[in-house]
């Protein structure tokens, strides 16, 4: 193997890894790193162990995690009424909670979509409930994003190693 083959597995192993992390931290696109670097070990072994009908199920299921990612903290918003400034706050909240470490992702969302259906509503207690059911729906994107990532990764070690 050339150093310059052993640089491109690296590079598809470092893809995989940070897109892992991604898939819990808002600002990296977890699930695309992570096909990528499926794509990328697929490609440096002439996809003779992971081939085109591995790659379309791990195509399918990143799509599924990006409809999933986007809309379930709408959808948990909506289910509670939450106005469309809740949703602006949620967003707003989560770039602002990227800078305050992991209580900071964990949290700044939910306050976020409070502050947002607050000034929207000037309603405390529905803010309250906007602000959790968007932070539950989040939390459920993120658990099920990280088991689809997981699964990609059993698919292709399936696939690579049978």
């Amino acid at each position: 193997m050339s150093a310059a083959d052993l640089l491109l597995w690296l590079i598809a192993g470092l893809l995989m890894l940070v897109g892992l992390a991604g898939v819990v931290l808002p600002a990296l696109p977890g699930i695309p790193l992570v096909f990528g670097g499926l794509l990328m070990v697929a490609w440096l072994d002439d996809f003779q162990r992971i081939g085109g009908v591995t790659l379309a199920v791990l195509g399918a299921l990143a799509v599924l995690a990006w409809l999933i990612d986007f809309a379930a903290s709408v959808i948990g918003a909506q289910r509670v009424g939450a106005s469309p400034l809740a949703l602006v706050g949620a967003a707003i909240g989560t770039v602002v909670g990227l800078f305050g470490g992991l209580i900071g992702l964990l949290f700044a969302p939910l306050a976020g979509a409070a502050i947002g259906e607050f000034i929207a509503r000037r309603d405390a207690l529905q803010a309250a409930r906007v602000g959790l059911a968007t932070w539950l729906g989040m939390l459920l994107a993120a658990v099920a994003k990280v088991a689809i990532a997981f699964m990609m990764l059993g698919i292709a070690l399936a696939a690579w190693l049978f």
